[in-house]
């Protein structure tokens, strides 16, 4: 007579062979990214291309921030460009009192031309120091985020209304910057940026070592916030995303999970405007309004909010579309972009990156007639898991 095993202790030993590979297509995909940025773009691309290639990827940056913030935690976070300027403004500011320096003058040259006194505003004095202003290119937009976070979750403010206050944000510090000619440059913004840290930004070699360095921070800023995801965190998030009176009535509170998540997102969205400063050499009013806002929130939904890789590559390839296509199309392309938008969030909610776990779904189908309810969950929480 023989025996068999039971099938609880065989089931559990099975599990972990059946989830190995789930475990291991994460590093998988980050070692790919590492190659691909750090070795196969460098060795294809001419100089002009790269330089393209870090500016696209400042705007993948934010994306990681917006798939934390709106793809986990639901915040229709429409205002990313103000945090995106307060950090590029903080290194351009640094760097133009570097140059002055270098060329022996005590102004920069947008002040020397514009400005009405000979003396240095109070408040540009700090970022002389180089320390203070790496310091406040993250902690400046964190700070603005958390104390704009207090007062709207406190409130219980979300959906349309939260999205409309943050654009109204991005729109007011637009306008507020376009008036300070003679302290931020009005609308030319800072420009003529020559140094980095010492390093002469015209050489073609430290061009590089920038891109390198955006491209570095990318992937580090991908693991963490894919740490983030799959933490009891990130569980908690999607929990107030999909229910947030539940998560309140277990004792959460859900103004404080969402907080964390909004200002996460603006201090990578600063470190962005940051890296964007050496990468082009300038940072305008016209980078961080309104436009550029919806533009970052774009990307993240065409390749997938809920997915890092998919916000990435959709940042990457928006970009890549607006720097294409403004050019053949100047007076369609915001339309186009616009209706992008629309289409994406009306049709495919979750981008691109969902195309897999649809057609995935549609082969169980025939199957799971018999169990419509249980099969339903599960293809959510699988779809869910799947984009992070």
């Amino acid at each position: 007579m023989t025996t068999t095993a039971p099938p609880g202790p065989a089931s559990a030993t099975t599990r972990p062979r059946a989830s190995t590979p789930r475990r291991l297509r994460a590093p998988a995909a980050f070692l790919l990214g590492a190659v691909l940025l750090l070795g196969a773009a460098p060795l294809a691309l001419p100089d002009s291309r790269l330089n393209l290639l870090a500016k696209y990827l400042c705007y993948a940056i934010v994306a990681v921030g917006v798939s934390l913030a709106w793809g986990r935690g639901g915040l229709l976070v429409l205002g990313q460009g103000v945090f995106f300027g307060l950090g590029g403004y903080a290194m351009a500011m640094h760097l133009k009192l570097a140059d002055a320096a270098t060329a022996g003058e005590r102004l920069p040259d947008f002040m020397l031309l514009y400005g009405s006194s000979d003396t240095l505003p109070w408040w540009w004095q700090p970022f002389a120091d180089p320390a203070f202003a790496l310091a406040m290119t993250v902690l400046l937009p964190m700070t603005v985020a958390g104390l704009l976070g207090f007062l709207v979750f406190r409130r219980r403010v979300k959906g349309a209304y939260f999205a409309i206050l943050s654009q109204a944000l991005a729109a007011a510090l637009s306008i507020w910057l376009v008036g300070q000619q003679a302290t931020t440059g009005g609308t030319n913004g800072l420009t003529g940026i020559q140094g980095f840290f010492g390093y002469d930004l015209a050489d073609p070699v430290n061009q590089r070592m920038v891109y390198f360095v955006i491209a570095v921070a990318l992937l580090l800023l991908m693991a963490a916030a894919r740490q983030l995801f799959v933490s009891r965190y990130g569980e908690l998030l999607v929990a107030v995303r999909d229910s947030e009176e539940r998560v309140r009535f277990l004792g959460y509170d859900p103004a404080n999970v969402k907080l964390v998540a909004y200002v996460v997102a603006a201090g990578m969205a600063g470190l962005a405007g940051a890296l964007f400063v050496p990468a082009v050499g300038i940072i305008s009013p016209a980078l961080i309004g309104i436009v550029p806002s919806i533009g970052f929130v774009i990307g993240a939904a065409v390749g997938g909010r809920a997915s890092l890789v998919g916000a990435v590559l959709g940042a990457v390839a928006v970009a890549w579309a607006q720097s294409t296509l403004s050019d053949a199309f100047p007076a369609a392309w915001t339309y186009l972009q616009g209706l992008l938008f629309v289409l994406v969030v009306g049709f495919l909610p979750g981008g691109l990156a969902s195309l897999g776990a649809l057609r995935r779904t549609r082969r169980r189908a025939p199957a799971s007639v018999r169990a419509a309810a249980p099969t339903t969950s599960a293809v959510a929480t699988a779809s869910t898991k799947e984009t992070a």
